[in-house]
């Protein structure tokens, strides 16, 4: 199964950290990551800063194509008053067919503040009860959101797969 998942951390280095414990796992048959991306937010930036790649060169382009507009969307549209739920509304729209929800997008937007990261996940077959375990203790928040392999088929046709 393909699932997305966005894990919040307390602290600016708690994503990269959480990411290099995946790969481990993943060497270890725990999970086998398609794509990531890193969002890290300094205290009293403006905007947080991302880096996002491709686990996988050959499946990950649509997937690398889905999680950066996706992120761009959450963080680099401009987030006050009416334009908030504007911002919202079109991350939706385009995520459309994907499995996220208006509610998964808010509380991803919500909760991934200055001073926190985030790592964003697109992973097969992943084994989340001993991922848990390697990553218990690190302060961190699992926001879930499982794809089908219908939604798949939409992400990756809307993102050119």
């Amino acid at each position: 199964m393909t699932t997305f998942t966005v894990w919040k951390f307390e602290d600016q280095d708690g994503a990269q950290h959480a990411y290099e414990i995946l790969k481990d796992a993943e060497n270890d048959g725990l999970v086998k990551v398609v794509d990531y991306g890193v969002v890290t937010w300094p205290e009293g930036a403006e905007h947080p800063d991302t880096d996002i790649a491709h686990a996988n060169k050959k499946r990950g382009g649509a997937v690398g194509a889905f999680l950066g507009v996706f992120i761009g969307m959450l963080f680099f549209i401009p987030v006050f008053g009416a334009l908030a739920g504007a911002a919202i509304g079109a991350t939706v729209k385009a995520m459309e067919g994907t499995g996220i929800t208006k509610k998964d997008v808010e509380r991803i937007r919500e909760e991934v503040t200055p001073g926190t990261s985030a790592l964003f996940l697109v992973t097969e077959n992943a084994n989340f009860d001993r991922l848990g375990e390697r990553l218990h203790g690190m302060n961190s928040k699992l926001v879930s959101t499982n794809l089908t392999d219908d939604e798949r088929k939409v992400l990756t046709e809307t993102f050119g797969g």
